[in-house]
């Protein structure tokens, strides 16, 4: 795209945009970080007596590793100077924002303390709006 021409980002939002990339996996890292859960598949850990983390990140939102990377799907196609990648990049985070959905569904079903965490953090990946 940037080489083609067929869009351009001025270098002071790719800046911006590494900044934000660098902040939203350094988020996602500390929510691996203080959540010994934290995992790819979607499951009640009840064999490693599976509980809620309320600590860390999980303080502002419900799904800080989601947050993170949804920030940084956005982030990478500015860094990389193409504004058409912001469409694959929007495909990819309303996947993330779907999953997050489901998810938040079957651990406030199956995960015992989860629906009281829910209601004290409100907001599953950005505070003050969702």
């Amino acid at each position: 795209d940037e080489r083609m021409g067929w869009s351009s980002v001025a270098a002071w939002l790719q800046w911006v945009s590494v900044v934000v990339a660098l902040l939203s996996m350094a988020f996602a890292a500390w929510a691996m970080a203080v959540n010994r859960f934290f995992s790819a598949v979607v499951r009640i850990q009840a064999d490693r007596g599976h509980q809620v983390v309320t600590g860390g990140p999980y303080r502002f939102v419900r799904h800080p590793g989601y947050a993170g990377s949804v920030l940084f799907q956005l982030a990478t196609p500015l860094i990389l100077g193409s504004l058409w990648a912001l469409i694959p990049a929007a495909l990819t985070v309303a996947v993330l924002v779907l999953r997050t959905a489901r998810e938040d569904r079957t651990l406030q079903a199956e995960l015992e303390g989860y629906m009281e965490y829910a209601h004290r953090v409100r907001y599953r990946l950005l505070p003050g709006v969702w």
